[in-house]
């Protein structure tokens, strides 16, 4: 019940961050001078094009851009009525993207769920690869495995994205054949799920699965080889071989335990990281994720579109932070102990 309790609280909290979040995200993204309208105005007025002008006009009145600052933002979140009434985010209205023409639910309805199954894909790679590896260095330190595990962590960690995915995108399909470009086979765009489909999507997964969770791998190894180290190297651990504790049975029952806890909170930060740090290996790879996209939205100032990505990328922040630190106090009685006190 306690964890329950402490549950309930994060998610609590987390909507108010949302909240602060989404006030901060439309105060920024206003921030430069004019917006795509007014400068889709502007040209179109030089170049003598009144019906584009009254269009463009049109949509400013649709849109509530004509208003204040506060009341754009209330509308945008729907704490306020637009012209069509109560009809923002909360609403289930994303708005609508004046580059693509076209509602933003559209524009990312598709795109969603493949950015978070590309992520969620690399962070389980990141996961499986950095574990028993950080884990075996730090139990073979100054060994050859050691030395080969940090070899290959530092050139994870020093090859670009965007070249391990050009090297795999090459010699990929050159000795396995493995597909180029893409999430899926083009003749299963728009087509229901079926299990060709999800084989085409797992066959596409593998290439930005490797070169999207490469880097976090080798970084994450890397950190859970330096902490476990460090707990290896602690009074209580001498006591414990001293009495005669089997090695393997010291190493998980407190040292790996205690390792785990900067592991785990990294799990808020994984998320997040992997869909902004995927913009450039998605345009590499061809991939249909949300990342190019936010990319376009931030260069023409398309409003909604680009404060909606942003939205949902604070959002995936804000549920691996939850998650994280709910896994911290299963993990760590002594977090919650400490809460206790305060």
């Amino acid at each position: 019940m306690e964890i329950l309790r402490y549950a309930v609280y994060r998610f609590g909290t987390m909507l108010l961050t949302l909240l602060v979040v989404s006030v901060m995200v439309f105060a920024i993204i206003n921030l430069p001078p004019g917006d795509y309208l007014s400068n889709q105005i502007a040209e179109l007025r030089a170049t003598g094009q009144s019906a584009g002008v009254a269009k463009a006009e049109f949509l400013r009145s649709e849109y509530s851009l004509d208003r204040p600052l506060y009341q754009q933002y209330l509308i945008w979140v729907g704490f306020m009525p637009g012209p069509h009434g109560f009809y923002g985010l909360i609403q289930g209205n994303y708005g609508w993207s004046f580059e693509f023409d076209q509602p933003v639910a559209e524009i990312v309805g598709d795109t969603l769920w493949l950015t978070v199954l590309v992520n969620l894909a690399a962070v389980l790679f990141v996961y499986l690869v950095a574990l028993p590896l950080g884990v075996i260095a730090a139990a073979k330190s100054r060994t050859w495995i050691d030395y080969t595990s940090a070899f290959v962590g530092y050139l994870g960690l020093a090859t670009p994205n965007f070249l391990l995915a050009l090297i795999l995108f090459y010699y990929g399909h050159k000795y396995f054949d493995l597909p180029i470009g893409g999430l899926m086979d083009p003749v299963y765009e728009g087509e229901p799920m079926s299990w060709d489909k999800v084989k085409s999507i797992l066959i596409h997964l593998i290439v930005p699965t490797f070169v999207i969770g490469t880097s976090g791998a080798a970084a994450m190894m890397q950190r859970l080889r330096a902490n476990l180290l460090d707990e290896l190297g602690k009074p209580y651990v001498e006591t414990a071989v001293a009495k005669g504790m089997a090695p393997a049975r010291m190493l998980t029952k407190y040292p790996l335990r205690m390792a785990f806890n900067p592991f785990v909170a990294d799990i808020g930060n994984l998320l997040p990281s992997m869909v902004s740090g995927s913009v450039l290996v998605s345009v590499v790879l061809g991939l249909q994720t949300i990342g190019p996209t936010l990319l376009t939205a931030l260069k023409t100032q398309d409003l909604f579109l680009s404060a909606f990505v942003l939205m949902f990328v604070a959002l995936l922040t804000l549920i691996g932070t939850m998650v994280s630190d709910v896994l911290l106090v299963l993990l760590d009685p002594r977090i919650r102990y400490e809460g206790r006190e305060t």
